[in-house]
């Protein structure tokens, strides 16, 4: 029992390692791709306000919730590993 609580807390804490840097990527990568459309495009308004509001938007979209996976993937994957490694 003490290696599957060793298990969880080593795995809970290297998926939200990954999981923070995963997320902090992909804002960079958005936050980057807002900058180049301000450049290339005539928008009027703050720059500040249009980064903003495209980060808010980018924080309700799908793709953020999809880096959640990091999660579930590799918990089901060890779930399944375990299942059919002891009882199948």
């Amino acid at each position: 029992m003490f290696a599957l609580a060793r298990l969880v807390v080593i795995g809970f804490v290297v998926l939200t390692i990954i999981y923070v840097i995963l997320s902090l990527w992909s804002r960079s990568v958005r936050r980057g791709k807002l900058k180049r459309e301000w450049e290339e495009g005539g928008h009027e308004g703050d720059y500040d306000a249009f980064i903003e509001k495209g980060l808010k938007e980018y924080d309700g979209s799908v793709r953020r919730k999809l880096i959640l996976g990091v999660y579930i993937i590799p918990i089901c994957l060890v779930g399944i590993i375990i299942y059919l490694t002891n009882f199948h």
